[in-house]
């Protein structure tokens, strides 16, 4: 349709995700090979040390536009969105995912088909079609916590802006820190990835 302008605002946004996600792989994968007591503590961190400068600076710098078309806010932010997509998907080990929930819908509709299921007597003999109580409280909980989420973040952003990502970030810093920097203490490795 000759919108070139649209097209790179999407491919932008799908190649931060992916980045995010690529770089969120390669810190686990690291950590995991350097046998750190706390793998997933490197990405949490650089999450959150990214959320820090989002916040502060996000209206400043939603001006500042890539060769991508978008804003550089829109770039950072679907990179974040990669990072913490893909830590979820390794420690579940790829049963939930955080950014998006057409996955988890899908799932939450597989449990739910299976507990509505009649299953007859005096059918084929085969095995009765039951759900999975923990998997469907599972899921519905994330699509439950991803709306509620949503809701708290839209109305953060409408009556405080971006700074309303500061807190969030605060936390994962909290969160990520202490195993971080007991990893650093242990791991000969890591100090010298950080030194060099």
């Amino acid at each position: 349709m000759g919108q070139t302008t649209l097209l790179l605002n999407a491919l932008g946004a799908i190649l931060a995700f992916v980045c995010g996600a690529a770089v969120s792989a390669m810190q686990i994968n690291w950590g995991r090979q350097h046998r750190l007591r706390h793998p997933y503590a490197l990405p949490l961190l650089l999450e959150a040390a990214l959320m820090l400068p989002f916040g502060l600076m996000g209206a400043l710098t939603l001006g500042w536009h890539t060769p991508f078309a978008v804003p550089l806010t829109v770039l950072l932010l679907s990179f974040i969105m990669g990072l913490q997509n893909a830590l979820a998907a390794k420690v579940s080990g790829g049963k939930v995912r955080t950014t998006h929930m057409t996955g988890n819908l899908t799932d939450l509709g597989i449990e739910l088909g299976k507990m509505l299921y009649w299953n007859r007597r005096g059918g084929p003999p085969a095995q009765p079609v039951r759900h999975n109580h923990q998997r469907l409280s599972l899921f519905g909980g994330l699509v439950l916590m991803f709306v509620a989420g949503g809701l708290v973040g839209a109305a953060g952003f409408k009556w405080v802006g971006f700074i309303c990502v500061l807190p969030l970030a605060a936390l994962l810093l909290a969160l990520s820190l202490p195993p971080f920097l007991d990893d650093l203490r242990r791991s000969r490795e890591l100090r010298e990835l950080l030194q060099g």
